[in-house]
């Protein structure tokens, strides 16, 4: 909807509409850096520790696909995106700023549910108005700059531990046994989610609807059986390249979700020789992974400005194989490292990965779904994204220790040969060519 008429952005304009992004990705990065250590400090089995994570593949695959389908057919005096992910951010806020105070695992995994269902109201919509707002020459340009502030965000996100040192000491504790330095991350986070948004939204509203476009929603009532009916007809009618994404997605979001899961665990017994999560080695392990992984979040930043003209020039379906092939890599690299120097030097291949992830396949989704239902595909298309992450949550405990030896490293050499499947998967994707003359080349 809403091609006709509509403005071309300027790059600082593409820039400010993604600004909210960068507070919802500063929670989403909180939440892959510490949710494991925090589970660790309050007590966690590592081989049942996945199942805490089910938050977000769950919240994810309810909320997402209906969220989508009714910010498709709703009409507000804020618009049809924004409602949402207000609502959204508040409740993202609340839990971020409560998720430090929780006393025991029931409570940090109740508040995880909060939380990921807040996100998950907030990023389909926001998703869905990028596509509205841009004209279809200029979305690879949103989609990437939205690349660029997941990882910018998640650099700052992972990093606010260690650089807090700088005013508390990094063995200073809570009651409940979490780092002071921790939960000031997530206060920091919690203001970040509302005022983002809330810039973003100001500085780019949606545009109005025109009188077609009214009628047409007027035709489509917003009711529980009207919006369970559209999600069904979508999903049957999904387009090919679509369809054709959801093998490389399961093989990458399953391997991404086990190493923020394990990542910590596994420098842990690579680096510091413990699996304590009570020890100081175990909270120094806890910033040397924060710290890589604010290094291939940078490296994501840095890398989403550089696909932007790589895609245009070799298609975002052959740049994406070489990015997942990247992080796969990697993956396989750093149970063998046994410095940090070692692991920081292994992030190039997971930021690459990483940027990859959050840009391009939603380039090549963008290509090839209808402009009108630009919502609930992008709600459905996240159920690529969580299906993964929920057959990882429910599997990695069953073969945890018959399969991979009770050994969080061995979780990584899983990850990074599903990774390089997921990229001979991308290359049978009949999306994201590069455009010569306006016109996609096989």
């Amino acid at each position: 909807m809403q091609t006709a008429g509509k403005p071309r952005l300027s790059l600082l304009r593409i820039i400010e509409m993604n600004i909210g992004f960068f507070g919802l990705q500063f929670s989403f990065g909180l939440q892959q850096a510490n949710m494991g250590p925090i589970y660790g400090f309050l007590g966690a089995d590592e081989a049942t520790m996945p199942l805490l994570w089910l938050a977000g593949p769950m919240t994810g695959l309810i909320v997402q696909p209906i969220i989508g389908a009714m910010s498709d057919r709703t009409h507000s005096r804020l618009g049809r995106r924004t409602p949402y992910f207000l609502v959204g951010a508040i409740i993202c806020s609340i839990s971020l700023f409560l998720m430090p105070y929780s006393s025991a695992l029931w409570m940090a995994a109740s508040l995880l549910w909060i939380l990921d269902a807040g996100n998950n109201i907030t990023m389909e919509p926001y998703r869905a108005y990028v596509a509205d707002r841009l004209l279809p020459a200029q979305r690879s340009v949103g989609f990437l700059t939205q690349s660029a502030f997941t990882g910018l965000a998640q650099t700052l996100s992972y990093l606010a531990p260690t650089l807090l040192t700088a005013f508390f000491a990094k063995d200073v504790l809570d009651a409940n046994g979490i780092p002071v330095i921790v939960r000031i991350a997530f206060i920091i986070g919690a203001i970040l989610s509302i005022s983002t948004i809330v810039w973003s939204v100001w500085r780019v509203p949606e545009l109005p609807l025109n009188e077609k476009e009214k009628a047409e929603l007027a035709a489509k009532p917003l009711t529980v059986s009207a919006t369970l009916a559209e999600i069904a007809s979508a999903i049957r009618e999904m387009p090919k390249p679509m369809r054709q994404l959801a093998l490389a997605m399961l093989c990458q979001w399953y391997a991404m979700f086990a190493y923020w899961q394990y990542i910590t665990f596994a420098v842990g017994r690579a680096i510091y020789d413990t699996s304590d999560p009570s020890s100081a080695a175990f909270r120094e392990a806890t910033l040397t992974t924060q710290q890589a992984g604010a290094l291939y979040n940078f490296i994501a930043f840095l890398g989403a400005l550089l696909l932007i003209p790589t895609v245009a020039k070799l298609g975002a379906r052959m740049v994406h194989a070489a990015c997942l092939t990247a992080s796969g890599a990697a993956m396989l690299l750093i149970p063998g490292v046994e410095s940090p120097l070692g692991l920081f030097a292994l992030m190039a291949g997971i930021g690459i990965g990483w940027a990859g992830m959050m840009g391009n396949t939603y380039v090549m989704l963008a290509d090839s779904i209808p402009a009108e239902r630009n919502g609930i595909y992008m709600g459905i298309f996240n159920m690529f994204i969580v299906i993964p992450m929920l057959i990882q949550t429910l599997t990695m405990p069953l073969i945890y220790h018959p399969v991979l030896g009770g050994d969080p490293r061995n979780v990584l050499m899983l990850g990074g040969g599903l990774m390089i499947l997921g990229a001979l998967a991308t290359l049978a994707v009949d999306a994201g060519h590069p455009v010569r003359n306006g016109i996609a080349a096989a």
